[in-house]
Parts: structure tokens; C-alpha cells; sequence
């Protein structure tokens, strides 16, 4: 409940008047102001704000001008860059005419010593040491997602439709209610089954209800699982590219007709295949 005498001292409070005075050091008389105690509250609270909007205009104003100073900077200095590359390629189309003149006395005739063109060395060899350290960084960086691509894996492995999809299922055999950990592809036996993705053979052999069993391990945290092929074809410790047959369709192990069981695990999880089945393996 609230209480009404307490929210009228509040509001009575609130607009109680505060007399302000101005008192001039002339003759004349002092300016009195009677204003809300609420009134200057308000005043003081968008004073605040007022302050700190203007701060904020002024910070974002400084960071454009400072980028746009490092923008004219770099424009400047790939200018001056190319400037430098049309110099040497103007001296190089030079020497190679005067190389081409066949003699030693024609190339000292036609040779040209003036200073007109001339190439700042000691600034060219600064401009290559950071574009090499530019490129240098472009192709780590490219490195980098190279191999994060080749360790995705992409496409089906065998050809085939999906017979059983990843998530919760009816177990074919026992006709209990599971958690499928990963696609059934139905294939004609003896199809070849291809990696997904380059990586390494961590297992290649029988694994009980799995049958006859590849696992591939990509990095990057990606690894698949290959089950119930009639015939392996890498051994353990064995390096695959995409694309590479590394075993034969079947039906081994418990499985209720040919077909591939694939998984693909991230970072040691069972991910759903659907979302890597787009390309081709």
C-alpha cells in the first residue's frame, strides 16, 4: 500500500521554491529567481547529459579524423610505391634496349648518365621490407584458412541417399527409441567410399557393431567415421587427400542392408553431417 502522506511530502518537497539571487556590483538592485527544487534538479540531470553527449561527439570526431589521417597516409605512401615501381620498370626497359645494341661500345655510346630519374635505393629497399612483411602476413593468413578448408569436411562420401538421418530414431534392430550419431547412406555394395577431407587414418579395421571401420582424423578438431564397408583400403597412419577411395561399401557388422554409417565429430562431439553435405568429396 502506498502511503499518500509520504508521496505528498515528497511532491510538496519537490516543488518547494528556491530563491536564487543575482546581486550586481553596480547601484542597481539584486534579480531574485524563484524556482522549483525540482526545476534545478531537472536543470543540473540534462546539464550531465548535455556534457557528456558533447564528449562523446568530440571523442567520435577525433577517431574519424585520426583514420582518416592513417587513410591519406597509406594512400600517400602506395603513391610514392608505385612511383618507385614505374622508375624501375622505365630503367629496366632502358637497359634491356641498351644490352640489346649487341656491343660494348654502342651500349657506352648510347648510355644515358644524367640524374633525370633517378631511384631513391635506401627508400626503395624500406618500401620492399614492408610489403614483404605485408605479404608475409597475407600468406599466413591465407595458410591459415587453407588449412581450415582442407580439414572441413565436404560432400557425401559414397553415392547414395540418406536412408537415416542424424538425432533420434527408432533403432532398426532392437525397434527401441536412440540417438542416431550420424547418417546411414544406402550404396551398391562395393562402391567405392571416399574421404571427406585431407587428414590422417587413426583406426582401419573391424570395431565390432561398426563392422569394418575407417577413421579419419583432419585436424583443426574435425574427425570422421566411416562403418560397415565390405573391404578397407588405407592402413593406419596413412595420409588422404578428398577425394581418395579409403574403403568399399558393404554391409558388416550390425547393419540391416549395404550401406555407409558417417559421422563427423568437432572438437571430440557428434555433429550433424547435413550441414557439410553440400560439394562433392
Amino acid at each position: 500500500m502506498f502511503d499518500i502522506h509520504k508521496i505528498k511530502r515528497i511532491f510538496r518537497k519537490a516543488f518547494t521554491p528556491v530563491t536564487i539571487m543575482f546581486v550586481p556590483h553596480s547601484k542597481t538592485r539584486p534579480i531574485n529567481f524563484r524556482v522549483p527544487f525540482i526545476g534545478i534538479f531537472t536543470s543540473l540531470i540534462l546539464c550531465c547529459l548535455g556534457i557528456i553527449y558533447f564528449f562523446s561527439i568530440a571523442v567520435d570526431t577525433f577517431e574519424y579524423y585520426d583514420m582518416k589521417e592513417k587513410v591519406n597516409y597509406y594512400s600517400q605512401e602506395f603513391t610514392e610505391l608505385n612511383a618507385t615501381i614505374s622508375a624501375l620498370k622505365k630503367a629496366e626497359n632502358e637497359f634491356r634496349r641498351l644490352f640489346s645494341l649487341g656491343s660494348k661500345e654502342k651500349v657506352l655510346e648510347n648510355v644515358d648518365t644524367s640524374d633525370s630519374g633517378s631511384i631513391d635505393l635506401e627508400n626503395l629497399k624500406q618500401e620492399i621490407m614492408i610489403t614483404i612483411e605485408s605479404v608475409g602476413e597475407i600468406r599466413e593468413y591465407l595458410k591459415i584458412e587453407r588449412d581450415v578448408y582442407v580439414a572441413t569436411p565436404k560432400g557425401f562420401p559414397v553415392r547414395g541417399d540418406i536412408s537415416s538421418p542424424y538425432g533420434r530414431r527408432e533403432h532398426p534392430r532392437s525397434g527401441m527409441e536412440n540417438f542416431h550419431s550420424g547418417i546411414d547412406i544406402s550404396a551398391t555394395p562395393g562402391n567405392p567410399v571416399k574421404a571427406t577431407a585431407d587428414g590422417i587414418v587413426s583406426f582401419s579395421g573391424w570395431s565390432g557393431g561398426s563392422g569394418n571401420l575407417v577413421v579419419l582424423e583432419h585436424g583443426h578438431g574435425f574427425s570422421t567415421f566411416y562403418a560397415h564397408n565390405r573391404k578397407l583400403n588405407v592402413k593406419v597412419g596413412q595420409k588422404v587427400k578428398r577425394g581418395d577411395v579409403i574403403s568399399y561399401a558393404g554391409s558388416t557388422g550390425n547393419s540391416t542392408g549395404p550401406h555407409v554409417h558417417y559421422e563427423i565429430w568437432k572438437d571430440g562431439k557428434p555433429v550433424n553431417p547435413k550441414n557439410y553435405l553440400k560439394g562433392r568429396a
